[in-house]
């Protein structure tokens, strides 16, 4: 005698149902489910690559070489009156062309609270380096930076303001500070020469002005 069991099963096969085992449907869930979709990856890959680029961008700024302001270097007396081709990186006391971005001394607008103070008028820099360059305010004066041949003769990456990036597809018109802050501006020179830069508005009693030189 058949067991209630067999014949049950014998029945709903004489119906036409079949079953299959659970394990396989869920085996195939799972594949499902560890199978990202193209979408996913692609987002997951661009977060990778955020963390990437940050991580790159401390590992820079930890190990690069501080570029000095003309005071610090071992610039010849009458230099200004030379094309800037003619001088020499290595003989100023420039640091060595490096694969990392260099950072350059920064300067300072309005410096311990005196408006119409700089920290450096006059920076020297190397042809075909890529530099980080942080530009302050500190007076409570409106400033507008201006080195407008200088921003057109070098290769601008960003601008950073508060960790907020602003990528270039050409040179900036100034750089405006409308109250205390940095801008941090992030380029690679191109050629030699020697580039003014001044704050716009003021008048001869208080102009606030300097020399940026791409040297070789």
């Amino acid at each position: 005698m058949k067991s209630p069991w067999l014949a049950l099963m014998a029945a709903l096969v004489g119906l036409g149902i079949a079953f299959a085992p659970a394990g396989p449907a869920f085996a195939q869930q799972d594949d499902d489910d560890d199978a990202a979709s193209p979408a996913a990856s692609a987002t997951a890959q661009a977060d990778d690559d955020d963390d990437d680029d940050d991580d790159d961008d401390d590992g820079d700024a930890q190990s690069a070489s501080m570029v000095p302001a003309a005071e610090g270097l071992k610039i010849p007396p009458g230099s200004e009156m030379m094309p800037a081709a003619a001088l020499n990186g290595d003989q100023i006391g420039l640091p060595k062309n490096s694969l990392s971005s260099q950072i350059i001394t920064p300067l300072v607008l309005g410096q311990g609270g005196q408006p119409f103070k700089v920290s450096h008028t006059d920076f020297y820099l190397r042809a075909g380096q890529a530099y980080r360059w942080d530009i302050k305010s500190e007076g409570d004066i409106e400033y507008k930076f201006n080195a407008p041949d200088f921003f057109r003769n070098v290769w601008m990456n960003q601008i950073v303001i508060d960790d907020l990036e602003i990528h270039m597809a050409g040179a900036p018109a100034w750089l405006e500070y409308d109250a205390h802050g940095t801008i941090t501006v992030q380029f690679q020179t191109v050629r030699p020469g020697r580039y003014d830069w001044h704050v716009g508005g003021l008048d001869d009693e208080h102009e606030m002005k300097g020399t940026i030189t791409v040297v070789p």
